[in-house]
């Protein structure tokens, strides 16, 4: 089971923190403890490492803090605190189906000889809160502070709205406010410890740091620049914004209502197996058969109608971003060895219906004597002859529009993989497309896509945009690279394909 990263450590005066960093989901989790005693923040689904570490640690869960209803994953706080007898801690105006202790503003929680200040820093969502970490000699050490500050960026303040109620300049008000009155105001020494990174869609630009300190933010975040007035601020942070991923609301309501134990997630999901028995459960069940090696292999051959989404990428934004229905029964194709760490990253975001692997992997199916399909792939070399021979008509560029308004093939289309469900009509099916995105891996997810529902005449293009660009006879067309882009510019771009 490939586990998170530790990016970061810290032990000093009887006083541990560890920062555990999820790169696939671009999310920190904290475990922090003193005298025995240990709170862990922001908890991932799954719950035996955590366990794990306690248990060698020879120290006891006294609190799970959560510092919102987290819309990107589903967090392992009803499973932990059930395993443990820990307490939920969330911040005022978080109303949830199970037992919590909602803290009130202001309201400090011990934990051996530290203390933790409840800070309400509403904006992200109404519910929002920052922990400050004040250490035994009653000196602010640090805050925990979710998706309200990050490092170069803070939460886009859309997630929230109620119709009629609240609309997304209202809560971008009410995060310039939290950031002015409850965190602007601590000492610059204070180190920040954020729940996200770069890649996140949490954020609009966040940082490629997961932590720094709070005075080094003050000069360097656009959101803390003292000089910037609140309408400038709510105009900042609400520019820009693509659509949330849809899977956001169904994982903020999980989190809010509850959700099946994740040893019954694996019990169910983590099953061997054989191809017959995988051909007669995708049959029965209407079951999506999920291919998550790496897209060179998958476009050598592949189980038909199956859809690649690889494991080595961005997995669970993908996978959440595209598949519409939580309880989608899914069959697994997996690097034999790494079956369970794809039903364990399914479940993080959601996904609890897997049904069972492909035992043997594809090699086993293939031995059966079952069919395999294929897509075709070309070096970026032979797709810049193949268009100099006027051979390419439909060439689709499958990047975020922010991406391809910056620099693209002119005689590109923009279809984003984000959209794709959106932009389908614009697609048919007994056309030729050439596809490419920025390195290989969302152009044949978008491949598999339009294979699944009926394309046969596709061509990916290896290494994307990245080969591409490189290349010495780019089509005669060549591509824009616009060194100022207009903020009109960008919302066409965006208007064009959302």
């Amino acid at each position: 089971m490939k586990s998170p990263s530790y990016f970061r450590t810290e032990k000093l005066n009887g006083m541990k923190i560890e920062q555990i960093y999820t790169g696939c989901l671009a999310g920190a989790t904290y475990y922090i403890e003193s005298e025995g005693e240990a709170v862990i923040i922001d908890p991932l689904r799954e719950t035996k490492p955590y366990l794990e570490k306690l248990q060698r640690n020879g120290a006891q869960l006294k609190y799970i803090f959560e510092t919102h209803f987290h819309a990107d994953f589903v967090s392992g706080h009803i499973d932990l605190a059930r395993k443990t007898g820990a307490t939920i801690v969330f911040g005022p105006l978080a109303q949830t189906a199970y037992q919590i202790h909602s803290a009130q503003d202001g309201e400090v929680l011990s934990l051996g000889k530290l203390q933790f200040k409840v800070l309400h820093t509403p904006g992200h969502t109404l519910e929002s809160t920052t922990f400050l970490l004040i250490d035994e000699n009653g000196k602010d050490h640090a805050i925990f502070t979710g998706d309200t500050l990050f490092i170069g960026d803070v939460g886009r303040p859309d997630l929230a709205q109620k119709a009629g109620e609240l609309t997304q300049e209202d809560l971008a008000g009410m995060l310039f406010d939290s950031l002015r009155n409850k965190i602007m105001p601590l000492a610059d020494e204070v180190l920040v410890y954020p729940a996200h990174g770069a890649g996140s869609a949490c954020g609009k630009n966040i940082g490629k740091e997961t932590w720094d300190t709070l005075g080094r933010q003050k000069h360097s975040n656009y959101a803390l620049n003292q000089d910037l007035s609140r309408e400038a601020f709510i105009k900042e942070v609400t520019a820009n914004l693509l659509p949330p991923p849809q899977y956001f609301a169904k994982n903020a309501a999980l989190n809010k209502a509850g959700y099946d134990s994740i040893d019954r997630v694996l019990q169910r999901g983590a099953r061997a197996l054989s191809p017959d028995q995988f051909e007669a459960i995708a049959e029965a069940e209407d079951a999506l058969v999920l291919d998550v090696r790496n897209e060179q292999m998958f476009k050598e051959g592949f189980i038909p109608n199956s859809i690649f989404i690889g494991i080595e990428g961005s997995f669970a934004p993908w996978v959440g971003a595209l598949i519409s229905d939580l309880r989608q029964p899914i069959l697994i194709v997996a690097p034999v060895g790494r079956e369970e760490e794809v039903v364990t990253r399914l479940a993080r975001v959601g996904y609890d219906y897997t049904l069972g692997y492909l035992d043997g992997g594809i090699a086993a199916w293939a031995a059966a004597g079952k069919e395999l399909d294929q897509i075709e792939s070309i070096s970026a070399a032979e797709f810049s002859e193949r268009f100099a021979e006027g051979k390419v008509q439909n060439l689709l560029d499958v990047r975020k529009p922010t991406e391809y308004v910056s620099q693209h093939l002119l005689a590109a289309e923009n279809v984003p993989l984000d959209f794709i469900n959106h932009n389908m009509q614009r697609l048919h099916a007994n056309e030729t497309y050439y596809l490419h995105c920025g390195g290989g891996y969302r152009s044949m997810i978008f491949a598999s896509i339009l294979r699944a529902r009926g394309f046969e005449h596709l061509i990916d293009i290896q290494g994307g945009w990245a080969a591409l660009k490189n290349l010495d006879n780019l089509p005669k067309t060549g591509y824009v690279c616009p060194t100022d882009i207009s903020q009109k510019e960008l919302d066409a771009a965006i208007s064009a394909v959302v």
